[in-house]
């Protein structure tokens, strides 16, 4: 690649170096947390088992269950989001039966797929709000089975919802309690995507919390990958009798790690200090900041968000304008005039860049 004068004034990447843009992409733009990456480092050279039966997975495992006050409930770590959930939903499904989920869920939009690509259906749920309503649920049960044709059709074999949702709201405890108690009177697991858990958690402020999750889903998953870690997510099972022979699945669908002690170490130093409380806080308290910012400079706030997600419907003059110092996305396909904006905060933001963003606006 040529590294003239010329290049350097027109090259995006060179611009993009030269200003130092602050960033509001997505929650997983850096690599690990410090605290992590120094776990990381300390433990570098033991040399110990493969695939989580190392101590240090196991020590991560018991603090899990401590924090969700599970005892009981089994913990298994895997590489990454779309990993768990295909691997879930896979073991969780008879050959015959598919997932039901918000027609805006990330199974069914931004996967690729990878449901399908093991042999069950999406079926898709109406939403408000980016959520289903257990009301919705039952529905939509009922109906399958009042069909005199269902052994024809694709059974709903379990409930998968996002906490946060797609869209950065959430689920009251009320709602959760009522999600639990639809799938449990039909006999499907509720399996709840924990990506960014953390910061719905914190966003919660203590009405909804890690114990509430064990108590009412049968299966859930704690993100890492979007919350501090190099990558990885730890699945909690509370229902074991559901996944039997997890382990095997989770190498079939390229989940299991052989340097498992990767992942331990990390949700070691997540849970170890309370950093998995840290973060979420930090993030939560930064993103919304910025909303505040955009709503007194009168900009629509597009979704109601209390999460590190925040949505706004811009000028594409100003979107313009803003790209070329700061790194958001656009949530959808631009419009005529204006378009719908996402900006997210995560551990690497910091106060200095929310300053930054305001005095660009």
């Amino acid at each position: 690649m040529p590294c003239d004068k010329d290049f350097q004034a027109e090259s995006p990447i060179f611009v993009t170096e030269m200003e130092k843009m602050i960033r509001f992409d997505t929650d997983y733009l850096c690599g690990a947390h410090p605290e992590v990456l120094q776990r990381l480092v300390e433990t570098n050279t033991e040399l110990t088992a493969g695939y989580g039966s190392d101590a240090h997975t196991q020590r991560a495992a018991a603090l899990i269950r401590e924090a969700c006050d599970a005892p009981d409930a089994r913990v298994y770590f895997l590489v990454g989001g779309t990993q768990t959930n295909a691997t879930v939903i896979d073991g969780l499904l008879a050959h015959h039966e598919g997932v039901m989920a918000a027609e805006n869920g990330h199974i069914n939009v931004h996967e690729t797929g990878a449901i399908e690509a093991s042999g069950h259906k999406v079926l898709v749920l109406p939403t408000y709000e980016g959520k289903v309503s257990a009301a919705a649920v039952s529905e939509y049960v009922e109906s399958f089975y009042a069909d005199d044709t269902y052994e024809h059709m694709v059974a709903p074999g379990m409930l998968y919802i996002s906490f946060p949702t797609e869209y950065g709201t959430m689920y009251s405890l009320s709602e959760l309690e009522a999600l639990s108690s639809v799938c449990h009177r039909h006999n499907i697991p509720l399996y709840v995507d924990g990506a960014r858990l953390g910061y719905g958690l914190a966003a919660s402020q203590g009405t909804i919390t890690l114990p509430d999750l064990a108590r009412l889903c049968d299966v859930f998953y704690i993100g890492g990958t979007k919350m501090g870690t190099l990558f990885g997510e730890a699945v909690v099972v509370t229902n074991p009798a559901l996944l039997k022979h997890f382990v095997p699945l989770m190498k079939q669908h390229g989940g299991l790690l052989a340097k498992g002690r990767l992942l331990g170490v990390q949700f070691e130093a997540l849970f170890e200090q309370g950093l998995f409380e840290r973060i979420g806080a930090q993030a939560v308290r930064l993103a919304l900041r910025i909303q505040q910012a955009f709503r007194d400079r009168g900009y629509a706030v597009v979704i109601d968000s209390p999460t590190n997600q925040q949505f706004f419907r811009l000028p594409n003059e100003v979107i313009d304008r803003l790209s070329a110092h700061v790194g958001f996305e656009l949530w959808g396909p631009r419009g005529a005039e204006e378009s719908v904006v996402r900006f997210v905060t995560g551990w690497h933001t910091t106060d200095e860049d929310v300053d930054k963003l305001i005095n660009y606006l």
